[in-house]
């Protein structure tokens, strides 16, 4: 066949072609959970996931960019007619961490999976409620797509003060905000921002976490690179009383990932760990009183750095599932099986404040 007519069938073939693989990036059942997926992929199967699973699905608005796309996530448990305790986690703060966003959706996929034959995660979902958002960086996230040019970028798209773009949204939470490990040039990419809690982002995870922070038992912020799991603090002078238990809890987390193929995780504070920071998520969330709070720096160890090839997604979720596991099964545990009753962390949070007031640091 020649001419216009076949001109026409072969445009009509290679629109079909294209229609087919949308439709299978966002059908959540047919979804590839092997490749890297763009915002708009993102969002279509967190719709997709609430429409299939609606006896433990709701989608929830919290926030708006400065770009103006919606801050959503997942929070997904078994109904009760008490008040639950929740777990959060947070994916995409940085924006070229791709490999975040892809955590998050696989994280949702597995206890959506096993949560009927699994008796572990059923009984956590029915004590617990899940707060997972896949991409808290919308704006910045969405940039990084743009083109090779933008596939480093880091920080949020708001314009700031600044001569430069962007506020580093892992630095701009109010608790020790622009004391140390930041910069106050709007170009670096560790720039805290104008003020503290100064971006949108930040304000819609502060209001929403703020708001149910009694009720949060754990806070878990996804990163990458490095192989790290890390927990308060960020400032040299300040170390957490529960710092033993959370040392063990982590080591524990680590065996769990090395366990599944044989990656290594560095364990510690930030401090101690990597570098003093302030302004830190994390952080922030253990000064208000949640008692456990971690931040994951998923693969890999420089290598590849922040453009981990897409067949080294589905190991590294993996593992960082079983260590994610087995810290939410701890809080889990020690909250409903045990008689002892967590004070310390409010006890803690009142000394902090008392503290940090009295040497001037807030």
């Amino acid at each position: 066949m020649k001419g216009p007519v076949a001109v026409v069938l072969m445009l009509l073939l290679n629109r079909q072609l294209v229609t087919a693989r949308v439709l299978k990036q966002t059908e959540p059942r047919n979804y590839d959970y092997t490749m890297y997926h763009p915002l708009t992929e993102i969002m279509a199967w967190m719709r997709k996931i609430e429409t299939e699973n609606p006896e433990i699905v709701s989608t929830i608005t919290y926030g708006t960019s400065y770009e103006n796309r919606d801050i959503t996530l997942l929070k997904i448990g078994l109904n009760s007619t008490e008040n639950k305790k929740a777990i959060w986690m947070d994916c995409g703060i940085h924006a070229r961490e791709w490999i975040s966003p892809a955590f998050c959706q696989y994280f949702v996929k597995e206890i959506l999976h096993t949560y009927k034959t699994d008796a572990k995660v059923e009984e956590m979902l029915k004590n617990l409620d899940f707060y997972v958002t896949p991409v808290l960086n919308v704006d910045g996230y969405t940039y990084t797509w743009k083109d090779n040019t933008t596939r480093q970028w880091r920080k949020n798209r708001s314009p700031g003060t600044g001569s430069c773009i962007g506020t580093d949204l892992n630095r701009n939470y109010d608790f020790l905000w622009g004391t140390i490990g930041v910069s106050t040039d709007s170009c670096s990419i560790i720039y805290p921002g104008p003020k503290a809690n100064s971006e949108n982002e930040t304000r819609a995870v502060v209001n929403f976490v703020g708001a149910r922070s009694k009720d949060i038992l754990c806070f878990l912020t996804i990163h990458s690179f490095s192989q790290m799991i890390l927990f308060p603090y960020g400032h040299p002078n300040i170390k957490d009383p529960n710092y033993d238990e959370l040392t063990e809890l982590v080591n524990t987390a680590a065996k769990a990932i090395k366990a599944v193929h044989g990656m290594n995780y560095t364990v510690g504070s930030v401090t101690e760990t990597i570098y003093p920071t302030g302004g830190l998520s994390m952080d922030w969330a253990r000064f208000i009183g949640i008692p456990y709070s971690f931040a994951f720096e998923l693969r890999d160890k420089g290598e590849h750095g922040f453009k981990l090839p897409e067949d080294q997604i589905q190991p590294t979720c993996e593992e960082a599932y079983e260590g994610a596991r087995s810290i939410i099964t701890y809080v889990h545990d020690k909250t409903f099986h045990s008689s002892a009753v967590s004070v310390r962390a409010t006890l803690w949070t009142a000394l902090l404040a008392s503290w940090l007031t009295s040497t001037a640091l807030l």
